[in-house]
């Protein structure tokens, strides 16, 4: 045996390099792509079918189908696109992936790729150089491309020769007599390849490489492709971990996906590469039976025949199960269960326009209506965490950060919808109407923000060992006994027609709570002055903060309303100043 450790070390370094060209190579087609990647990923899952385009095209541009499930993951995160929509995303990535296979195939085994890969190198480096992104970002990609195939033909070179090392070869020989047992053995070791490489296409590259070198037969090598598909599901499964229950679900159908379509796969495995042999052989009748091929030419011909099963096996697994995707989805969401307030998807808008602008906009006005109910929640929770006596502090903390995240994310997606409404031919009252939705939902989140930024002060005094006092409490809740009532109004205002708002009860609400802010003020100051011992200056100042805050609040409310009505009152203080001239 003459394959030593140093020889083994050149392999891992060469492996290496594969896997950094890759990693360039995509980084740079990303860029290039820049924000229009992201664009097409969320503006073309409205149908099933679109998504599959989606993937399959985001996929092919970055060349890592990781990359888009990832990607897909976190938009599923952050409530830009849903479980559903993302499945189609999901799946065209899948036959997207097939690409790489056929790069590698044709570039790498067909043809001497590795001079070229130095030429373009050496054309492209200079514009690393260029001020201008574009040109860095194409040099960047082009560069990358050049270190895949010079890392290809060392991990090629790297390979121990099996006339040299019959020892290597007879040990990984042994795993091939068992029959369907060494089907499964190998499609385990395409799992656990992929997982170390944490690359499905450096695993592909490596199952390639091996059958290329004679390693390997043609049905080993599919069956760890088939393994490798198991295992590229890895990665978004990971980065679902810390995401909500929606990331979760898109990352259980791509594995529920991937292994169903294993299964199937495992049972027709041997009709379906006789099937590919016999295409092969077609195409190439002088190199013939490519299942057990022997001489270079016949695993040249192989890998390629690899790279045909790896895309008629995921475009036919898309076609048998796109019909079933809604039966799939079902059975994950009674797995993966939603727990509280991780229903932030907007419930009325995610399945896009109606069939006239008047309707979406009432849609629209409807996701609104849940939006103030979702801050009547937050207020609930700061209530809670004021004036409840009982050791329930963490868990509405926990609650205000949450919901305030989610408002974050209505008010983008609310705000996108309206935007969209506004392209098209919009009567004047319409228009005023979508004008005014934009305005409430700036003035919810600001509300939202506010009752966060008070969980975060009553944090800072809790951890600083300080906490108001009954007296000051009691004021507080006064103040927001208040907001609560300026809160109900414009519930009440939502749901009546437009005519109907009682405007004079908002302003009458709004100055109540700043005549109370007065009020409150000069209790501040006294106790101040006083100099309570209850009522430091450290004390004062929390309780100002919380007083000034929910006095804001009462301000954006009332912003609301008036934004529903479609008109401006003018505050009891304006009033004076006019009066008085």
């Amino acid at each position: 045996m003459t394959y030593t450790v140093w020889d083994f070390l050149q392999l891992i370094g060469a492996l290496g390099i594969f896997i950094y060209g890759m990693k360039v190579f995509s980084e740079g087609l990303q860029k290039i792509a820049g924000n229009k990647l992201r664009a097409i990923l969320k503006g073309m899952t409205s149908t099933r079918f679109r998504g599959i385009l989606t993937g399959f095209a985001t996929t092919s541009i970055t060349q890592s189908s990781s990359t888009t499930t990832v990607m897909v993951v976190s938009f599923v995160n952050a409530g830009l696109i849903t479980f559903l929509e993302s499945t189609g995303v999901i799946m065209g990535a899948n036959v997207g992936t097939t690409v790489t296979a056929w790069i590698i195939s044709v570039f790498g085994f067909k043809m001497q790729i590795t001079p070229l890969a130095m030429m373009l190198i050496g054309v492209f480096f200079p514009f690393m150089f260029i001020g201008r992104e574009k040109l860095k970002n194409l040099a960047e990609a082009m560069i990358g491309f050049g270190i895949l195939f010079i890392g290809l033909d060392f991990v090629k070179n790297g390979v121990p020769n099996i006339e040299q090392n019959p020892e290597m070869f007879m040990f990984l020989d042994q795993f091939t007599e068992f029959g369907f047992i060494s089907i499964l053995i190998f499609v385990a070791a395409g799992t656990v390849l992929t997982l170390v490489t944490q690359s499905s296409s450096a695993a592909m590259a490596i199952t390639l490489v091996m059958l290329f070198e004679g390693w390997i037969d043609f049905p080993m090598a599919a069956a760890m492709v088939l393994g490798e598909n198991i295992g590229t599901t890895v990665t978004a499964n990971i980065a679902a971990v810390v995401g909500n229950v929606y990331a979760k679900r898109a990352a259980r159908f791509h594995l529920v996906f991937n292994v169903f379509g294993v299964l199937w796969m495992l049972i027709l495995l041997q009709p379906f590469l006789m099937g590919i042999d016999a295409t092969m052989s077609y195409f190439y009748p002088e190199v013939g039976s490519i299942l057990h091929a022997t001489d270079e030419l016949g695993r040249a011909n192989a890998t390629l025949a690899v790279s045909l099963f790896h895309s008629t096996f995921n475009v036919i697994n898309l076609l048998l199960l796109v019909g079933f995707v809604p039966y799939i989805v079902r059975i994950i969401e009674k797995y993966q269960k939603e727990k509280e307030d991780t229903q932030h998807r907007l419930q009325y808008i995610s399945s896009g326009l109606m069939s006239s602008p008047e309707l979406s906009i009432s849609q629209a006005h409807k996701e609104i209506e849940l939006f103030v109910k979702l801050i009547e929640k937050m207020h609930f929770n700061m209530q809670g965490l004021l004036l409840n006596k009982q050791n329930k502090q963490d868990r509405f903390l926990k609650k205000i950060e949450k919901r305030e995240q989610i408002t974050d994310n209505i008010e983008l997606e609310i705000a996108e919808y309206l935007t969209k409404i506004s392209s098209f031919n919009l009567t004047e009252q319409a228009t005023r109407r979508i004008r005014g939705m934009h305005s409430m939902i700036n003035d919810l989140e600001r509300v939202a923000d506010i009752y966060f930024q008070m969980s975060k002060t009553f944090e800072r005094m809790k951890a600083e060992e300080n906490e108001l006092s009954e007296e000051a409490i009691e004021k507080i809740g006064k103040m927001l006994d208040l907001v609560h009532d300026a809160i109900r109004h414009v519930r009440e205002n939502l749901s009546e027609e437009y005519e109907d708002i009682d405007l004079e009860k908002s302003l009458h609400i709004e100055n109540q709570i700043d005549l109370c802010r007065d009020e409150l003020l000069e209790f501040h100051y006294a106790r101040l002055e006083e100099k309570d011992n209850n009522y430091s200056n450290q004390i004062g100042f929390v309780f100002l903060d919380y007083l000034n805050r929910l006095e804001k609040v009462g301000d954006h409310l009332f912003n609301v309303n008036e934004a529903l009505a479609g008109k401006k009152l003018k505050s009891a203080y304006e009033r004076v100043i006019e009066e008085r001239g």
